[in-house]
């Protein structure tokens, strides 16, 4: 008789000197860390953790400063997320994982990569270059920013007009409103935090050149959203194109969250990455 037991799962706290971190670890086999955007927190991953712990430890993580991690008065700092990883993964005993990062949670996946990159066994950033400067990247790709620049103005004024998610984007909110929905939910577990201020602090540390990333010394996996309005899909491109061993694929009909509009796409997309790597 088949066994269809629910993959363990397990919650902690990781204790910081200036704040605690939530996480939750499900089912077992090589590590793989999850790191969310600045409209989620651990439970953005469901359909992730779902599809990967039969056969993955999945590790979420809620980043500083953010429900239900602790509160940190002003906010946090893109600069300490990249420590809580190292922190994190110590805490597991764990040497190393792949990570799976989307839009914010880039920012501490590249840091982390680029100072310990024997830890790090596939990087797979999703939506965003982290602090890799997308400014900085080069032709074709760099002629056409402007205009998207232009384009993503509008589309996001679209949205806040229509009270739409911008991170969702008008296609998911009209096809899949139960998504843009419980999108929404997440988001709002942290209406208090000042997301303004934390935008422009990660905007500030977007510093690195794109072929920074070639010190990773590991497997890397950019996907882009083809109608994100958030971050330019075309830089993914422009990354892959300066680091060996990147590769950069684009989900259709899809904006800056791909892993929650469409996962099984994003989820396949993974596995065979992963699958690659035996």
């Amino acid at each position: 008789m088949a066994n269809h037991s629910a993959p363990e799962r397990r919650i902690g706290f990781l204790e910081r000197t200036d704040c605690r971190i939530h996480y939750e670890v499900t089912g077992a086999g090589p590590a793989l860390l999850f790191l969310h955007g600045l409209g989620g927190n651990h439970m953005s991953w469901w359909q992730q953790v779902a599809h990967f712990a039969p056969t993955h430890t999945c590790i979420t993580l809620t980043a500083r400063g953010f429900a239900p991690s602790s509160p940190i008065p002003g906010g946090p700092d893109p600069a300490e997320f990249a420590g809580d990883i190292a922190a994190l993964l110590d805490h597991l005993g764990l040497d190393s994982a792949a990570l799976v990062a989307q839009s914010m949670g880039g920012w501490g996946a590249v840091e982390f990569t680029l100072a310990h990159p024997g830890r790090v066994g596939a990087l797979v950033l999703a939506a965003t270059t982290g602090t890799l400067d997308f400014n900085a990247m080069g032709e074709p790709e760099r002629s056409r920013l402007a205009g998207w620049q232009e384009a993503s103005t509008r589309a996001v004024q679209a949205c806040i007009d229509r009270h739409i998610h911008v991170a969702c984007g008008i296609r998911m909110a009209t096809e899949r409103p139960s998504l843009h929905l419980l999108y929404k939910h997440i988001d709002e577990t942290n209406a208090a935090l000042e997301k303004n201020a934390l935008r422009e602090r990660l905007g500030r540390a977007r510093t690195r050149q794109p072929s920074d990333l070639a010190m990773a010394g590991c497997p890397i996996l950019l996907i882009s959203g083809d109608e994100d309005i958030v971050i330019p899909p075309f830089a993914a491109d422009a990354i892959a194109r300066v680091v060996p061993g990147a590769r950069a694929v684009h989900i259709a009909d899809a904006g800056h969250s791909a892993y929650f509009e469409r996962a099984e796409v994003f989820n396949s997309l993974i596995e065979q990455f992963l699958r690659d790597l035996i």
